[in-house]
This record gives structure tokens, C-alpha cells and sequence, in this order.
């Protein structure tokens, strides 16, 4: 059984990981526990959205808005991305959908 994100589900960021504007490097990392990740900038633009309230849906519509795009294609791309961070356990979530058929 596969477990992953959906539209409805609402993204957070465990205890630990933020994040992080490292001055020497002059970029964005996503940092956690012993390990820390590079944030392009479209990366950087989706986790500033995740606070733990909003649903991906409405970080996609967010997004959508404010760069004029097609909010289905940014929603399946922010899934893809975040979904990378849940199976590292980097992110949390709830509302998660199974892939599993009863």
C-alpha cells in the first residue's frame, strides 16, 4: 500500500525542518535532521505556502493566480514535488489518500 498526497491534503512541516537562507551559499535550503536540501526557486515558492493550514488545492490556486497559470498542471507538479519530501519524511500531512482499493 502506497500512501501519498492528494488536493485535499494539508502539508506542514515536521519539528525540525525549516526553511533557510544560507547567507554563504546565497540560497535557499530546505533544512532537517543531519541533511539539508537545495530550493530552486519554484521549490521555495511552494513551501512558503506550506504552514500547516492549507490544502494543496489552495496552494495551487495561490501559485495559479500569481503566475497566471493553469492551476491543474501547478496542483499535479506540487503534488509530485511534496510527495518526494513525504516518502523522505521531510514533510507531513494529513488527509492523505491510500492507493490501496478496498
Amino acid at each position: 500500500m502506497t500512501i501519498g498526497l492528494s488536493p485535499g491534503s494539508i502539508p506542514h512541516l515536521p519539528r525540525g525542518v525549516r526553511v533557510h537562507h544560507d547567507r554563504i551559499r546565497k540560497a535557499h535550503v530546505l533544512l532537517a535532521p543531519e541533511r539539508a536540501f537545495d530550493l530552486d526557486t519554484h521549490a521555495l515558492e511552494v513551501l512558503r505556502l506550506v504552514d500547516g493550514r492549507r490544502s494543496i488545492h489552495e496552494i495551487a490556486s495561490d501559485l495559479a493566480a500569481r503566475f497566471d497559470a493553469d492551476r491543474a498542471v501547478i496542483e499535479a507538479d506540487v503534488i509530485e514535488m511534496l510527495n518526494g519530501l513525504l516518502n523522505r519524511r521531510i514533510l507531513g500531512a494529513t488527509n492523505l489518500e491510500s492507493d490501496q482499493k478496498p
